[in-house]
């Protein structure tokens, strides 16, 4: 018998066979959906002994979306992820020209999933730029609905922007756009209701799991205003939900200016436990860091509502069109963003059972060749064998 998840007064409930939507994703993503879903249900039924098992349904959206219903995405889709609430994707391809200017965006707007949740972590065996990459052990939490990706903005020379500059300049007295004729604007909203629903959620994310420092990064040395109101409220959160816990010493809230940042995860990554950024400076923060531990071919996310529950776990790599269908991309970040909604589910033995058979076969350098070939004499696993490898440890972990 198939049930919903669905959100109460206590929480996520989660049924033993849940309905949850997938969109297969443009490019690789056909490549690694059909090696990512044997693998997420062996885990299932071997952590469960076949009591639980998750009900796919696939959605459309993106280039296959296109071609079969002409719309990059469907109202049906919305409504089904709406209704399910959790789902997972591969990466999406963004139309050229059309009136979505990015489907990841529009699908983080339209279901209000405020925070942007990526782990970035090592595995041993791994190839990384970093001498000691081990240490890099950092949750970011990425507010995802506003500042700059809002997409407010006008371009050059139309009448739009025109008043715009015209409102600045004389309602406002603004002397400080250097080329007015020839300038385009963008409005970056940062508001405390957002900014401190996602701090809010980095800190209980910490509490939850043992973690006790969460930073707040931000560029409010100069943007004083929407950077630096992100950090005020950040504080004033703290202080009103959790001085209990601040005056314990089991968490402590520091803040960094976000370019000292970028500097501090290279020099002494293991200084931070969980971050908590704007949506411009955790764009670049999180692809930043997962370098340091492999790439984005590795690294997992998740945008979540923790308020309604609403949660699209994703690749976060894109859709390399150049290797598409011929058996080599990399499905671990997929893979490591289904231990992630496992997680979410409550299902941790899965996940842990995911997790392990992954970092067994990076120890043992058994990897696809977007990794394997940034060592010596290691040989590349085509997509299938690398789920083969998988199963086998999943199987043995039974």
């Amino acid at each position: 018998m198939t049930e919903k998840i669905r959100m109460t007064a206590d929480g996520l409930f989660v049924p033993n066979h849940p309905v949850i939507p997938y969109i297969e994703g443009d490019g690789v993503g056909q490549d690694i959906w059909k090696v990512a879903q044997p693998l997420i249900d062996r885990a299932v039924a071997i952590a469960y002994d076949g009591e639980r098992a998750i009900q796919w349904q696939e959605v459309l959206a993106g280039k296959k979306s296109f071609e079969k219903t002409g719309q990059w995405l469907p109202a049906e889709t919305l409504a089904a992820i709406k209704d399910s609430l959790v789902a997972i994707k591969g990466p999406l391809e963004t139309p050229v020209g059309e009136g979505i200017r990015s489907l990841n965006v529009a699908l983080r707007q339209e279901l209000d999933l405020y925070a942007c949740v990526r782990p970035i972590r090592y595995f041993k065996g791994v190839p990384s730029p970093l001498k000691n990459p081990e240490k890099t052990d950092i949750t970011i939490f990425r507010e995802n609905t506003e500042d700059i990706y809002a997409g407010i903005e006008w371009e050059t020379g139309t009448p739009r922007v025109q008043k715009v500059i015209d409102f600045l300049r004389e309602e406002m007295q603004v002397e400080k756009i250097r080329f007015p004729e020839t300038s385009s604007i963008g409005i970056k909203p940062i508001s405390i209701e957002g900014s401190q629903r996602l701090i809010r959620s980095a800190i209980e994310y910490a509490l939850k799991n043992g973690k006790k420092k969460v930073t707040l990064v931000h560029k409010g040395n100069i943007q004083k205003f929407t950077e630096g109101g992100f950090r005020k409220w950040g504080y004033e959160l703290a202080q009103k939900e959790y001085a209990d816990v601040l005056e314990s010493g089991n968490l402590v809230i520091n803040d960094i200016i976000a370019d000292n940042f970028l500097q501090q995860i290279l020099l002494k990554p293991e200084a931070f436990d969980v971050v908590a950024l704007t949506n411009l400076n955790g764009d670049y923060a999180s692809d930043a860091l997962a370098a340091q531990v492999g790439g984005i071919g590795i690294s997992p996310g998740a945008n979540i509502n923790y308020k309604t529950g609403h949660a699209i776990f994703e690749a976060t790599h894109g859709t390399a069109p150049d290797i598409a269908g011929q058996n080599k991309a990399n499905p671990t970040s997929l893979l490591l963003s289904a231990c992630m909604l496992l997680d979410y589910l409550s299902w941790e033995k899965a996940a842990h059972l995911l997790r392990n058979a992954i970092a067994d076969a990076f120890a043992q350098q058994e990897m696809t060749a977007d990794l394997a070939n940034l060592l010596d004499d290691c040989p590349a696993l085509s997509t299938s064998s690398f789920s083969e490898k998988l199963l086998e440890k999943l199987d043995a972990l039974k």
